[in-house]
C-alpha cells in the first residue's frame, strides 16, 4: 500500500546496479505474490491446519523482518525484488492466516499513515537504515498484534474428525471464470497508480515530495469508506444491486476517473492528482468487497444444480485471480513505461512517458465490469 514511497525514492537516488525501471514491479509482485498464495493458504489453514494458524502467523512475521533486513543489504536491483517483492509478501500472506478480515480491513488504515513516516525515515537515513527501522517496528507490531487476536477454539484442537474433501464443482460455472477474468484485469491496472502516481507527481507535475507522498495517502483513505459502500450496495434489503451491476459501478467508475483526471493532468495542476487519487482510490479500491455479490451469485448457481461449494476455497481462488492480475499488471508497467519515453500519445498526462501506463489503467479498469456485458448478452439469447 506504501510501495510508491520506495519507488519514487529509488528512482530519486539510484545507487544499486541493474536498471531502476525493474523497481517498477516490486510493489505489485509483492501483492501478487500474497494474493497467488491465498488460494493454497485458504486449503491448508481453514481445514488440516487451523490449530497451527498462530504459528503460522508467526513465522510469517519472522520471515517478513528477515526478508527487509536482506533487503537492507541489497546491491542489486535483484536483490530488491526478491527481497521486498517475494520473500516479505510470502510472510505478510502468512500472517494473513490468523484473521483475514481484521488484517485486511486495517489495510488501508496503515496504508493512508505510513507514507508520510516513510518518506521521513528516507529524506533522513536512506533505504537502508529505513528498512532496518521498518523491520523493528514490524517485529513489534506484528507479534503483538498475532497474540491479541483470538484464536477460534475448534482451530486449537490438533485432531478432529475427517475433513471432509472440498467441492470443485464450482469450477464448471462459466460464472465462475467470468469473474476471475474480470478481476485479473482489474488488478492489473489498480497495482500501477499505487507504484507510479507518486513518482508521476514528483518528476512530471513537478510537486514537492511532501505533495507527491500526500497523494498516496489520499490514494489509501478512501479505501477504508469505500468497501464498506460497495459492500452494502450488495447486501441491503431496500435495493440490493446484482453482483454485475456493482462490480460495473466500481470498474467504469475508476477508468473514467484515470481518462479524466490522470491523464488530463499537466505541470502544477495538483488539484487533478488529488481528484484522480481520492476517486480512483474509492471506486478502484472498493472492487474486491463486491466479491460477496459473487460469491453469493455462484452459491445460489450451486443451489440450484445441489452441488456442494466451499465459499471460502472460493474467497482464496478469486485473491489468486488477483494476484495473477497484480503480478501481469507490474510485468507490462515496465515496457509501457519504456514505450512511452520513445513515443509520445499527445498532450497533458498523456503526453509524457506514464502515457501508456494512464491507458492501461484505464482500459483494464474498464473491463473489470465486463461480467456486466456478458450477463446482458445472456438475458438477450434467454429472450
Amino acid at each position: 500500500m506504501t510501495y510508491g514511497v520506495f519507488q519514487e525514492y529509488y528512482y530519486s537516488n539510484w545507487t544499486l546496479k541493474g536498471g531502476r525501471d525493474i523497481t517498477g514491479i516490486i510493489g505489485t509482485t509483492a501483492n501478487g505474490v500474497m494474493y497467488l498464495s491465498m488460494p493454497f493458504l485458504f486449503a491448508l489453514f481453514t481445514r488440516r491446519w487451523a490449530h497451527r494458524r498462530r504459528i503460522a502467523a508467526l513465522c510469517g512475521a519472522i520471515l517478513t523482518c528477515i526478508s527487509f533486513v536482506l533487503s537492507s543489504f541489497s546491491t542489486h536491483v535483484w536483490h530488491l525484488v526478491a527481497t521486498q517483492g517475494v520473500m516479505a509478501s510470502l510472510g505478510c500472506a502468512l500472517i494473513y492466516t490468523v484473521a483475514y478480515g481484521v488484517v485486511l480491513s486495517c489495510k488501508n488504515i496503515v496504508g493512508s499513515a505510513c507514507p508520510f513516516l516513510l518518506r521521513a525515515l528516507l529524506d533522513r537515513y536512506g533505504f537502508r537504515i529505513t528498512l532496518r527501522i521498518w523491520t523493528a517496528l514490524a517485529i513489534g507490531t506484528s507479534i503483538l498484534g498475532i497474540y491479541l487476536i483470538p484464536t477460534h477454539p475448534s482451530s486449537l484442537a490438533s485432531s478432529s474428525p475427517r475433513a471432509r474433501k472440498i467441492p470443485w464443482k464450482f469450477l464448471r460455472h462459466r460464472t465462475f471464470y467470468i469473474y476471475s477474468v474480470a478481476i485479473i484485469l482489474q488488478s492489473s491496472g489498480y497495482g500501477i497508480p499505487q507504484t507510479y502516481l507518486n513518482t508521476y507527481a514528483h518528476e512530471v507535475t513537478l510537486l514537492s515530495q511532501t505533495s507527491a507522498t500526500l497523494l498516496l495517502t489520499l490514494f489509501n483513505i478512501p479505501g477504508i469508506v469505500s468497501s464498506s459502500f460497495f459492500g452494502y450496495l450488495s447486501d441491503n434489503k431496500y435495493f440490493p444491486l446484482s453482483a454485475t451491476t456493482v462490480t460495473a459501478i466500481s470498474a467504469v467508475s475508476s477508468a473514467l476517473s484515470a481518462f479524466l483526471f490522470w491523464g488530463l493532468t499537466s505541470q502544477g495542476s495538483m488539484a487533478l492528482l488529488v481528484i484522480f487519487s481520492i476517486t480512483f482510490g474509492f471506486f478502484a479500491g472498493g472492487y474486491s468487497a463486491t466479491w460477496g455479490g459473487v460469491i453469493y451469485e455462484l452459491e445460489h448457481e450451486a443451489a440450484q444444480r445441489n452441488e456442494a461449494i466451499d465459499s471460502g476455497m472460493l474467497y482464496g481462488l478469486l485473491n489468486g485471480a488477483r494476484g495473477i492480475g497484480y503480478v501481469s499488471g507490474g510485468l507490462a508497467g515496465v515496457p509501457l513505461l519504456k514505450a512511452g519515453s520513445i513515443s509520445s500519445l499527445g498532450g497533458f498526462g498523456y503526453g509524457t512517458a506514464y502515457g501508456p501506463l494512464i491507458i492501461f489503467t484505464g482500459l483494464s479498469s474498464v473491463f473489470g465490469g465486463w461480467g456486466l456485458l456478458w450477463k446482458w448478452k445472456k438475458l438477450q439469447h434467454l429472450m
